[in-house]
């Protein structure tokens, strides 16, 4: 594991309009203080902002860019700034850099990993509904940008109302890649996992149910959040997904579904995972012991 002595640190962070924080407790404040509790000198500087002089930090802890796919090619230009400065970043730029497409899924599966993946919609194309069908057993639907979050621009359809959102994908397909994915209902009926890790050792988990009516977990959606215990099988099975995919990360989020108690990835969060850090009286202890670890020990 790669370790530095510390002289300043950056939390880097984004520019809040609102849009992806709503009713979130402010998991910057806290690794500030936990940051704080640990004589680690710090600040918090936004990824998107041309005065920050990058060139002075001793390493970069990447922890709430929750905007990076409004902006890709910016974020993308900034990360090769980063590069050529050398500074440790955590989680590492390659890393995100591949975590930003969810393209990624559909490696994870092709390695023999359950995964809720799907079909990729090329941008200026017009979506085949007889390659969807072929691909994507479901009657239902959800269509997301390759390069998102949040839930912007996620479409959930009805295959026998596709002729309904032709022309709305169609205008989308102009702008990027998109992801079909079937719906799953485990998502609705039960809710979606997320396992949390830090140094690659698992810390605590929580339960997103949605909202009634809704597929969108998102506590901005009407969401609720509670913590549970995962059950050896599926603490297994993301364990396995982390060592494998994920083997030298400050810390990692795996968020799926069980299905027929198999548990399904549908995201492996490595780039700006929000983590719970406020429900699990385990995770800042978790937390802070790793950042003492990589920074310190």
């Amino acid at each position: 594991m790669t370790q530095i002595k510390p002289r300043h640190i950056a939390i880097v962070s984004y520019f809040s309009i609102g849009a992806y924080d709503v009713s979130t407790v402010d998991e910057d404040k806290i690794l500030s203080e936990v940051l704080t509790e640990l004589g680690i000198s710090h600040e918090i500087a936004i990824w998107s902002d041309p005065d920050v002089k990058w060139e002075s930090f001793s390493c970069l802890l990447i922890k709430s860019v929750w905007d990076y796919f409004d902006y890709y090619p910016e974020f993308l230009d900034w990360m090769e700034r980063m590069k050529l400065l050398n500074i440790p970043v955590w989680n590492s730029l390659d890393t995100i850099l591949w975590n930003s497409s969810k393209e990624y899924l559909l490696e994870i599966e092709s390695r023999g990993f359950p995964v809720i993946s799907g079909l990729i919609l090329e941008a200026e194309s017009k979506p085949d509904l007889n390659l969807i069908r072929a691909k994507i057993h479901s009657e239902t639907v959800v269509v997301k940008p390759l390069v998102s979050g949040g839930a912007k621009n996620t479409l959930k359809i009805q295959l026998s109302e596709w002729d309904n959102y032709t022309q709305k994908l169609e205008e989308l397909l102009q702008a990027e890649d998109f992801l079909v994915q079937p719906f799953v209902l485990e998502v609705a009926e039960v809710g979606e996992y997320s396992l949390l890790f830090f140094n690659g050792k698992f810390s605590h988990a929580v339960l997103k149910t949605p909202a009634k009516s809704d597929f969108r977990v998102q506590h901005y959606f009407g969401g609720t959040i509670q913590v549970i215990d995962p059950t050896p099988e599926m603490l297994d099975s993301c364990q396995k997904l982390m060592d494998t995919f994920a083997p030298d990360t400050l810390y990692g989020r795996v968020d799926g579904v069980e299905i027929d108690g198999v548990f399904h990835l549908m995201e492996l969060e490595l780039i700006e995972p929000y983590l719970f850090l406020a429900l699990s009286e385990k995770a800042i202890p978790n937390y802070k012991a790793a950042l003492k670890e990589r920074l310190l020990d």
